[in-house]
């Protein structure tokens, strides 16, 4: 085999439960730290141990974030799902496994190499306590990859005192295990494999974060205060996130008093009831939650809707419907989110695409509710928000200042004949608003219920309609307020891939594929809605359209059937929806299949004209 340097994908497949998360984290850091660029994509069950769980590592030179969809090197750690593991080893591709216990059905395959490491026996002779002996294995064979790899043995030290500075004597347990791992290896097998790694200088000025830890930071630096929640799957590390960080940052240092609010609330209803009525006070407030929250969430989204309520929401999508798999990732709450709760309702939607946007879309989320009057939803998934990403730094501007909207102070208050909250003075749809307690001249009565542009109370067929006309005059405010689309024309191509978020890193490394197939294609990423005109006109400039998503049903591909121009013919659906994030070959496949067709073969003997 020939040498394949810094492009290769390992992936170990373990027990959940039994400490690999720590190995694969160490084994994905000290690449990143040798300068390579990677990328790590965790599959794990929704239970608590037991059940099996994969990790990808991909060793990517090219920067590639995405699923490549091979895999090289598999470490077969779990007996329940050694047939399964075994198949998805591509030709040429190697297997570790623990051959305490031979497995001589392993060795069926002749296109690869298998290797045998006794990782049980060499822990068991080495260590003590059934519990200990089980996570040492998973270290163990971090190792035996380091060796296999060529991997820095003593970066991998550095990142062990780091991990455990609190515990020094968990390092010297865990690098005894790395070494045992270590030295079998270079022992009984030709190390390094053709398949290893060679330091570069790609990562200066990256950083490896997840996208809930990003958010989070983002909702700090925004200047929010206050955060209600109830826990969900996968979007509590967000607030577990926001909280660590407030502890430090917003603690005052003589008095030991918190400038912040945590609540766990007893359910998804009560947080974003707490999140609106914060807002309503003039605090910046948010919640973070997934799909089933959002469903129980709709009927108080429709009332900040209606009565004008900032309010931010982070839903981190994960698969359903209804409890679904908690664990991995879709893109499937994109109607939801859109039209959420009964009514005439249409909410403001930004789509990340990875950790460094959830950062700066956290603040551009509230500075856009508060400008709006109305719920921003931020829609992020499980591959974004809970897998390490390899992002840019991430700066930020110190002139930043909060952008309130129009509220108006006491002195604007007493400047004013009289107040009247929906009235649309300037043309835009944004009436203006005061903060309870400020001043009695700028009271009004917050209500869901019928309301005219005066804030009284209605029933009044023509004056209900004035106001929800008005609201749809700020819906096409909101239009221009939003983050435009990235669009990426260069090959000026009459072929373009339309998508949101997650599936963007696929979708560029599928591009440069496809051009190498003498496919040139355009490629735009919408970034919110509602729909700004760029996207209007990509659509219009393009006769076939790839509109590219994770879930089953082509739920952006409706909004934007419903909410653009576009001609229905000219869309091609590509979903991904098996709870896996999606791949780049996924992609190149779909495409070549509609522009490429594979002929149709005749039978034998029919007739040719």
């Amino acid at each position: 085999m020939t040498a394949q340097i810094n492009d290769f994908v390992i992936k170990i497949a373990t027990v959940n439960g039994t400490g690999s998360a720590s190995a694969n984290s160490l084994l994905m850091k000290s690449i990143f730290r040798s300068g390579i660029p990677v990328m790590g994509k965790n599959y794990s069950p929704s239970n608590i141990q037991g059940l099996p769980t994969w990790y990808e590592i991909r060793v990517t030179r090219d920067g590639h974030v995405a699923r490549s969809g091979r895999v090289d090197i598999m470490v077969a750690m779990n007996a329940e799902t050694y047939a399964r593991d075994v198949r998805e080893v591509a030709p040429g591709g190697y297997l570790v496994y623990d051959s305490t216990w031979p497995r001589p059905a392993l060795l069926k395959r002749e296109d690869i190499t298998v290797v045998g490491v006794p990782l049980a026996r060499l822990c068991n002779e080495n260590f003590d306590g059934v519990r200990t002996r089980i996570l040492m294995k998973n270290i163990c064979y971090a190792g035996v990859l380091a060796a296999l790899l060529d991997l820095d043995v003593e970066r991998i030290r550095e990142l062990l005192a780091q991990t455990y500075a609190k515990k020094p004597q968990l390092v010297d347990s865990n690098m005894k295990a790395i070494q045992l791992g270590y030295d079998y290896a270079r022992q009984n097998f030709s190390c390094p494999l053709p398949l290893h790694v060679e330091k570069m200088d790609e990562t200066s000025g990256y950083i490896m974060i997840d996208g809930n830890t990003a958010a989070a930071l983002g909702c700090v630096y925004a200047g929010a205060t206050v955060a209600a929640w109830y826990p969900i799957t996968p979007s509590t590390s967000l607030m577990d996130a926001f909280k660590s960080f407030c502890d430090r940052v917003r603690v005052d240092s003589e008095t030991g008093r918190r400038n912040f609010a945590f609540i766990q609330a007893e359910d998804e209803l009560a947080a974003i009831g707490m999140v609106i009525g914060a807002a309503w006070n003039g605090t910046r407030a948010f919640t973070a939650t997934s799909g089933p929250g959002i469903s129980l969430m709709n009927e108080f989204l429709g009332l900040a809707y209606y009565a004008e309520v900032p309010a931010v929401i982070f839903d981190v999508q994960r698969v359903g419907p209804s409890t679904g798999m908690p664990t991995r990732t879709q893109q499937c709450d994109i109607m939801e989110c859109a039209y959420a709760s009964h009514g005439d309702t249409r909410h403001v939607c930004l789509y990340p695409a990875n950790p460094e946007e959830c950062f700066y879309m956290a603040a551009q989320a509230f500075d856009l509710t508060e400008r709006l009057q109305t719920p921003v939803m931020v829609l992020s998934d499980i591959d974004i928000g809970m897998n390490d990403w390899m992002c840019r730094d991430l700066k930020w501007d110190d002139t930043y200042r909060p952008d309130r909207g129009k509220m108006l102070d006491k002195e604007e208050i007493l400047k004013l004949e009289k107040f009247y909250r929906y009235l649309d003075k300037d043309g835009d749809g944004i009436g203006y608003r005061t903060l309870p307690g400020v001043h009695p001249k700028a009271a009004y009565f917050t209500r869901g219920s019928g309301h005219t542009q005066y804030g009284t109370y209605t029933e009044d067929s023509a004056e209900y309609q004035i106001v929800l006309d008005r609201l749809m005059k700020k819906w096409d405010t909101a239009k221009k307020l939003v983050p435009r689309a990235v669009i990426d024309a260069t090959a000026g191509s009459n072929i373009g891939l339309v998508s949101i978020g997650s599936c963007d890193g696929a979708i560029h490394e599928a591009m440069s594929v496809l051009q190498a197939e003498g496919v040139a294609v355009d490629y735009m990423r919408v970034r919110a809605f509602p729909f700004s005109e760029d996207v209007e006109r990509f659509l219009s400039a393009h006769e076939l359209l790839f509109v590219i998503e994770q879930n089953r049903d082509a739920q952006f591909k409706s909004l934007l059937t419903l909410e653009t121009k576009v001609e229905k013919s000219k869309l091609r659906s590509l979903l991904s929806y098996d709870g896996l994030p999606i791949s780049s070959q996924f992609i190149v496949d779909g495409v070549l299949a509609e522009v490429r067709p594979t002929p149709k073969v005749q039978p034998l003997g029919a007739a040719h004209g």
